[in-house]
């Protein structure tokens, strides 16, 4: 069996339908590494699941008045269906509570490192809401921060991704019922990094990690790697396979990167199925639990993992005034669910549109605005052409792929700008260099230089003596159009595959230059019935 190399995406808690921030974040690019990888012939392997056993589910279904199995199990399948309508194709989704193995595996790897005295108990300080008589832990605390001072939940910090352990918070407040929280001693289970600490500098050292999450790991180490919570007293979740804390379930950080590592078919012993390298695509918010807890579950089975991370900041939602709601903050509006704008824009509009305003070194926001632009610029400028070229091969040519090479004036220089393009597009896509919002606009200059090749050549066929030209420029826009099928379908997939079956070319080439050629001669077309890229 050959070794993959896996790429992994952030278990979204099932307490809500899917938003635009996250196609914006780690799901839609994620989906498109897999793709260029895939379609350059190497075993990929993309990954993830659903945290169920996140707090936000039980908080959900308090609030509700309804059962969290429900919430779980209601909004994982909305979440799946978003994916699938977004055209995010995962190999592997964990579902912890229906899945047969995963419970049995999770709690002996959790009973592995409370034998080998990685997990051990302590009795700290935990949030208590006297008013609803439970014990306050993840999201059914709220305070600020204690380091950095933002508005946080319980566990750790979307804002700075540090870790807290809730009674650390300043000012504590019942997510529930809103009273202040008073502390008092739990006895919990925690997770020592300490003993981890040589091997995880190692592991930071050896990692090209983004400026800003080097910076969090430079500060873990500096500070003192935390012991961990990794139980808490309740019943939601997982139980813990200890018999002094049996009334425990496992904490949801944990779960999240044991899912992780699940996904990625790493339950078993054999290193010999290992993947080769792994590619980590998630939130700043997150990325403790996929930079620290995640390789420290790896470390501890003795297992060394060369590791990549792509890390997007908050992508928000501007209100009408251009000012930022942060997550969770004071008057907050309704979030920007990704069905609605699904069935509205089409996955190929909506993947392009976040893809270009993927939000890397700071937050970026969405505006409905922006939206339409990117539509526009698919019925103005992609479809467009396509429509013009079908039917000009209609027209001219019976709807037959004219029997003449490439050519027509100025497909020389173009053809030299096609190729440099392609390689151009291999960097944007490779794991190295990944850079879709580079892709998204590499693709738009191809198409925008094909379609003035296109007028060019029209305003030739339309002289008196142009028309012998006119095959090669319609091929030459074919093979252009051959090479987007390929191109594009990282980022357009439904689009790019609509193109290559009205070309009828197969789907899922390398993005390479050796996609930059034309439908044999004589082949019939079979333009859509509608658009070719969105609708």
């Amino acid at each position: 069996m050959s070794a993959p190399l896996w790429i992994t995406a952030t278990p979204p808690a099932p307490h809500g339908e899917l938003h635009i921030g996250h196609l914006a974040g780690p799901y839609v690019a994620a989906d498109v590494l897999r793709r260029f990888l895939r379609a350059d012939g190497q075993d990929v392997l993309l990954t993830t699941g659903t945290a169920d056993h996140s707090g936000s589910v039980a908080l959900r279904a308090l609030r509700q008045g309804r059962k969290p199995a429900e919430v779980a199990e209601g909004y994982r399948e909305a979440i799946t269906a978003d994916w699938q309508r977004c055209g995010v194709e995962f190999d592997h989704v964990v579902a912890p509570r229906s899945g047969t193995g995963y419970r049995p595996w999770v709690q002996e790897t959790f009973r592995a490192l409370y034998a080998e005295g990685l997990i051990a108990g302590r009795a700290r300080l935990l949030p208590y809401c006297e008013p609803c008589g439970q014990w306050l832990h993840g999201a059914h605390v709220t305070g600020e921060c204690p380091h950095c001072g933002a508005a946080c939940g319980g566990g750790h910090c979307r804002a700075c991704a540090r870790p807290n352990d809730g009674a650390d918070l300043t000012a504590p407040t019942c997510a529930v019922c809103g009273a202040a929280a008073a502390p008092r001693r739990c006895r919990r289970l925690y997770l020592a990094l300490e003993p981890l600490r040589e091997e995880l500098a190692d592991h930071w050292r050896a990692a090209a990690l983004p400026p800003r999450l080097a910076a969090l790991c430079r500060a873990l180490l500096d500070d003192g790697l935390p012991e961990l919570a990794v139980s808490h007293p309740g019943e939601w979740g997982t139980p813990v396979p200890v018999d002094a804390f049996a009334d425990h379930r496992i904490d949801a950080r944990f779960e999240e990167a044991a899912i992780t590592l699940y996904g990625g078919g790493l339950a078993g012993p054999d290193e010999d199925v290992l993947p080769r390298r792994t590619a980590h695509f998630g939130g700043f918010g997150h990325a403790f639990v996929q930079a620290v807890l995640l390789p420290a579950l790896l470390l501890a089975r003795g297992v060394k993992l060369p590791q990549d991370f792509f890390v997007n900041e908050t992508f928000r939602r501007y209100d009408e005034d251009e000012h930022p709601h942060p997550p969770g903050g004071p008057g907050r509006r309704p979030e920007v669910w990704a069905l609605d704008l699904l069935t509205e824009f089409g996955s190929d509009t909506l993947r392009r549109y976040v893809l270009a305003a993927r939000p890397l070194a700071r937050g970026t926001g969405f505006r409905r605005e922006d939206l339409v632009g990117a539509r526009r610029v698919l019925d103005g400028t992609w479809n467009a052409w396509t429509a013009r070229l079908l039917a000009a091969v209609r027209e001219r040519h019976a709807g037959l792929v004219p029997e003449a090479a490439p050519g027509g004036t100025g497909w020389d220089v173009l053809h030299r700008r096609l190729v440099r393009a392609a390689e151009d597009l291999r960097e944007a896509y490779a794991p190295d260099s990944f850079d879709p919002r580079r892709a998204v606009a590499l693709l738009d200059e191809v198409l925008c230089a094909t379609a003035d090749f296109g007028h060019v050549n029209d305003a030739v066929h339309d002289t008196v003596d142009g028309g012998a030209d006119d095959g090669a420029a319609l091929v030459a826009q074919l093979a252009v159009a051959g090479a987007l099928t390929a191109w594009a379908r990282p980022v357009m997939p439904e689009g790019a595959d609509r193109l290559a079956a009205s070309l009828r070319l197969p789907k899922g080439r390398p993005v390479d230059a050796s996609a930059l050629a034309a439908p044999a001669p004589g082949t019939r077309l079979a333009p859509p019935s509608g658009p070719v890229f969105g609708f």
